[in-house]
């Protein structure tokens, strides 16, 4: 009996272990990820990001929708990076390493400091690096 139940609890360990291994192709478990913002195109995602960030950077401390928007910005963070970070491509590139810093501060801002207001050198280097991503993406466009 104690033989029996061991294998048993070793199979449905063995299972579980399966399921979750494959969870990223999850579809056939009915369970679904985050909606994707991205469309996959590298250029054009990074200049979605850009906007949105700066868009989220600018918004008055005293707007309602400022804590969604952060909130949507570290959902587009994480969702770029892990897109591309590991796409042989796009990784060497200069626009995906300023990108990669510029995205870096502002997620260790709003992972440190959730509640207080980005500061003015930060919203500065910010911009600074956005320009520079938009200025490396048309160079490596051509």
């Amino acid at each position: 009996m104690k033989r029996l139940f061991s294998t048993l609890l070793s199979f449905v360990l063995v299972a579980g272990i399966f399921c979750v291994g494959y969870a990223p192709a999850a579809g056939a478990f009915g369970i679904q990820g985050p909606p994707q913002t991205l469309s996959g195109n590298y250029n054009q995602d990074t200049l979605t990001v850009v906007d949105s960030l700066r868009t989220a950077v600018d918004l008055p401390d005293d707007d309602s929708g400022k804590a969604e928007a952060q909130a949507q910005a570290k959902e587009q963070i994480n969702e770029f990076i892990s897109r591309y970070r590991r796409d042989n491509k796009t990784a060497g590139l200069a626009s995906f390493m300023t990108m990669t810093t510029a995205l870096n501060a502002l997620a260790g801002h709003y992972t440190a400091y959730p509640s207080r207001p980005v500061p003015e050198k930060l919203k500065t280097r910010l911009d600074q690096e956005f320009k520079q991503v938009e200025i490396a993406l048309k160079r490596e466009a051509s």
